[in-house]
């Protein structure tokens, strides 16, 4: 796989909101709230990985724990793209922009 884009994520994200319709909650706006709240969970435990550890342990022992909660967090981005009905082009364009602006901010 030599690139993975957010496309592939969505569609992973969508397969696996199908098989646990009814189990999960939905994606809709009125659950992006919840899966913010989710992601930044997600967030905490990356960051306790290294708290705990320290990032040179993180990097050497723990790495592949960190990616996987790397990959969470990634999970619940998706889910709220898709809560908010983000596309991948608009992402693509306001990053773009925002990118240019700090290129030019000092």
């Amino acid at each position: 796989m030599v690139h993975f884009s957010i496309q592939e994520m969505q569609e992973m994200q969508n397969a696996l909101q199908e098989r646990y319709k009814g189990k999960w909650e939905p994606i809709c706006p009125e659950i992006g709230q919840n899966k913010l709240l989710w992601m930044i969970g997600e967030i905490g435990e990356v960051i306790d990985l290294i708290k705990k550890n320290g990032h040179e342990k993180v990097m050497a022992e723990k790495r592949a724990e960190f990616v996987e909660e790397m990959a969470d967090v990634l999970m619940y981005f998706n889910d709220i793209m898709l809560c908010y009905g983000i596309t991948e082009e608009e992402l693509k364009q306001t990053y773009i922009n925002k990118f240019e602006k700090n290129m030019n901010r000092w």
